[in-house]
């Protein structure tokens, strides 16, 4: 069987169905998307932490900087208009030792550039407005960032897009061959359409290559694994709490998040996976792990801050490390008030292969009908409705 569509979205994730959004706003009415999955943001897009950042970590000549404060104010919005769960928690960075304090000062700049609301705190300040948190010197307050229920706001984009009558939801539908450009071999039949958008997640790099796209770029998944904080002591915490990053890497850090509902996890990880979908000890492990493994080890050879990442969040699977880790971050926490969670997920992080180079913002590539999203990383979740209008009005034309 056969069927037409004039816009066809691979991947139900955040940026699929925000992608979806922008085209129906555009007067799209005959548009399709293919799911794997039997539900809407099973991976990546349900298993973030939920948290809006509000564009204080990002280069101002990145698409990351370009979209995040616009997506955070969108979502706010978005919420606010659905009545969708939403905590405007705002966010503290602090401060591990002396060396941190160089860091925070270009992270305060790097904000002010980007239009972030944004101001130093001392450290009486932090004690006064954040108890259990402790820096060193100073610390920086961060009042725009928040936190969402992801799976409320997935749901609800999916009842929409449906109500819309433009927009064809297949799940359980993967691609299981592109025939030609906009031809799909899929397990609902043969999907054709005029112009199509990869945004396969952590499968993005697999679907581009295909069809001769993106050919210098694969993903290696990292896995982020959280614990959380008990309750008597999660309702001492009303901010998240991060560390100062290392701006050269991509992940932020074991870090104090809390959710919508008042919860506190601590986390996550970074630690390197084997699979797209290596969420246990052995999910997700196919024959495909053995090509990540060989990956990891060419990165290691040749990328030393990859290996300095591997050979130091490892550790992070023993509790006394992650502890260590949390108190770096607070004064008062104990290993008895940070337990065990089932909370975890998978970040797919792009390489460059020819130079071994994580890439650290979002890559777009286009070829003949179709457009690809690769690398759609934090803070994809908070810039995906303005990125999504991105997509659509420059490669798109729309």
């Amino acid at each position: 069987m056969k069927k037409d569509y004039n816009y066809c979205i691979i991947g139900a994730g955040v940026i699929g169905l925000c992608i979806a959004q922008e085209l129906v706003k555009q007067g799209i009415t005959k548009i399709v998307i293919l799911e794997k999955e039997q539900d809407v943001g099973l991976h990546a897009s349900g298993r973030n932490s939920g948290v809006l950042h509000a564009g204080i970590y990002y280069p101002a000549d990145s698409l990351k900087a370009q979209f995040c404060l616009a997506g955070n104010h969108a979502w706010k919005d978005f919420c606010k208009t659905y009545s969708l769960p939403i905590r405007e928690t705002g966010k503290f960075l602090v401060c591990r030792n002396t060396h941190d304090v160089e860091g925070l000062h270009r992270i305060y700049q790097q904000a002010m550039d980007n239009g972030a609301k944004v101001s130093l705190v001392s450290v009486n300040d932090l004690a006064q407005k954040e108890p259990l948190a402790k820096t060193t010197e100073l610390a920086l307050w961060s009042p725009e960032t928040a936190v969402v229920e992801s799976k409320a706001i997935l749901q609800c984009l999916k009842s929409q897009l449906e109500d819309s009558g433009h927009v064809t939801f297949l799940m359980n539908t993967p691609v299981k061959a592109i025939l030609e450009d906009g031809v799909f071999d899929t397990s609902a039949g043969i999907i054709t359409c005029d112009r199509w958008i990869n945004a396969a997640g952590a499968y993005s790099d697999q679907i581009a290559h295909q069809v001769g796209v993106g050919l210098s770029y694969r993903f290696l998944p990292f896995k982020g694994c959280y614990q959380r904080l008990v309750d008597y002591k999660s309702t001492q915490i009303s901010a998240h709490i991060y560390p100062v990053p290392d701006l050269k890497l991509p992940f932020l850090g074991v870090h104090f998040t809390k959710s919508v509902t008042g919860d506190t996890y601590v986390g996550p990880t970074a630690i390197p996976a084997f699979g797209p979908e290596n969420y246990g000890f052995f999910d997700g492990l196919s024959l495909k792990s053995l090509d990540i493994l060989y990956s990891d080890a060419m990165m290691l050879l040749h990328n030393s801050k990859f290996r300095r990442l591997a050979m130091t969040e490892p550790k992070h699977y023993w509790n006394h490390f992650f502890v260590k880790e949390a108190q770096s971050l607070t004064t008062g926490i104990t290993a008895a008030d940070i337990v065990t969670c089932s909370k975890v997920g998978i970040r797919p992080q792009l390489v460059h292969w020819e130079t071994k180079a994580l890439e650290m913002d979002f890559v777009v590539e286009q070829a003949g009908k179709g457009v690809h999203i690769l690398n759609a990383i934090s803070p994809a979740w908070t810039s995906a409705p303005a990125f999504a209008a991105y997509v659509v009005g420059t490669y798109l034309k729309l």
